[in-house]
């Protein structure tokens, strides 16, 4: 998204991609309103819809037997009142088309950045492994957009703080009838919690275990996962044989952190990066979106006519920290205060009482819609198209 900002400015950029495509499930399916508005701004919202997704617009949950409404994006002062899923390869497959048109866009498949390279403190460029060998990129500034394990930020020995999580989660495809509910739904029990995404054809599905206990789980055989998922979701009892192995199985070891600094002179983390988020919400591909939407507006013209000072980098993190530190400090109070407690539980789970109110007082709903739908500081394009 920032290549693509910065190339449509008239910077000349290159994007280096480790792997051959985009095709990676479970990743960054989530678009919000916070995002489609950028994609209106741009002037992309229709096309961007034509694309294949599902359009959410309210949550609710089980806890017991009783069943809530926890949020309605249907009030948000936005053009689209709801939640888009659409598979983060066609979004990334949506950008990337776009940013092509640019004179000065650039992107290589199948290149992984393996090291910085360092001239008299600064970064000046990367190392990359290729089909074809090592490759050497120069540039007034690089980016670290490499995820939760970014080898970015390790190579530049960035400090992180680690916040912690006492969840990982199992993710897994789960088929979907027309009579099914259309909703997000998650459904609480006693030491189990269990989220299914409406994907149109399948039931995306998030089974929450306790940190670290997936081999353990492992280890009772792929039935106990089944009769788990049946006992939450009584609906889905003739489909959980589709889970058939393992393999079937995609688990996402949970971390929530971020970086003391996000720079250095040369040098921009941003998105999962510089802050790993916690799956609470669907909110990490749009909080780096918002990243790179900022990154653009404040370096922009500064690339145009240079480079970028520590001072013009500091500038990002300054403007990114608060949004990333008040949706952090919210995951971790709801991972700490309530997923630890009902991983925890033995006995059967009782609603507590703002979840009750909520539910009782629709406008209430549009607090968590609004939260999670624009996030504590929405970006706007700021940035001119030179085409």
């Amino acid at each position: 998204m920032v290549a693509f900002l910065l190339a449509r400015m008239g910077v000349e950029v290159v994007v280096l991609e480790k792997h051959k495509d985009f095709l990676r499930d479970f990743r960054g399916d989530t678009i919000h309103p916070s995002t489609l508005e950028l994609m209106y701004e741009l002037g992309f919202l229709e096309e961007f819809l034509q694309r294949p997704h599902q359009e959410i617009r309210q949550i609710s949950g089980q806890v017991g037997k009783h069943t809530f409404t926890i949020g309605d994006f249907t009030h948000l002062s936005t053009k689209c009142k709801f939640l888009a899923l659409m598979p983060q390869w066609d979004f990334l497959t949506f950008i990337c088309d776009h940013a092509q048109r640019y004179p000065g866009f650039r992107v290589m498949m199948e290149a992984e950045v393996s090291d910085l390279i360092i001239d008299n403190s600064k970064v000046v460029g990367v190392i990359a492994k290729t089909l074809t060998g090592t490759l050497e990129v120069r540039s007034n500034l690089t980016i670290g957009a490499d995820g939760r394990r970014s080898t970015v930020r390790q190579r530049a020995s960035l400090q992180v703080d680690d916040l912690g999580a006492p969840m990982d989660v199992l993710w897994m495809r789960i088929s979907r009838q027309s009579s099914d509910s259309a909703a997000v739904f998650g459904h609480v029990e006693a030491g189990r919690m269990l989220v299914l995404i409406n994907r149109d054809q399948y039931w995306q599905c998030a089974y929450l275990i306790p940190k670290g206990m997936f081999d353990a789980l492992k280890q009772r055989g792929i039935e106990t996962l089944r009769t788990r998922v049946a006992e939450l979701a009584p609906f889905l009892g003739d489909r959980v044989n589709e889970l058939k192995t393992w393999d079937d199985i995609s688990v996402l070891t949970v971390r929530v952190d971020r970086l003391e600094q996000w720079s250095k002179p040369g040098l921009l983390c941003i998105g999962d990066a510089a802050h790993a988020m916690s799956p609470i919400g669907g909110v990490g591909i749009n909080l780096a979106i918002q990243d790179a939407v900022a990154t653009a507006n404040l370096l922009g013209s500064k690339l145009l006519t240079g480079g970028v000072t520590p001072d013009d980098l500091a500038a990002v993190q300054e403007r990114r920290e608060f949004p990333t530190k008040a949706t952090q400090r919210m995951q971790v109070l709801i991972q700490d205060r309530v997923i630890r407690r009902i991983l925890g539980a033995q006995q059967p789970i009782h609603p507590p009482l703002l979840l009750r109110v909520v539910s009782r007082l629709p406008v209430l709903q549009r607090v968590p819609a609004r939260i999670i739908g624009m996030g504590f500081r929405p970006e706007h394009i700021h940035t001119p198209d030179t085409q």
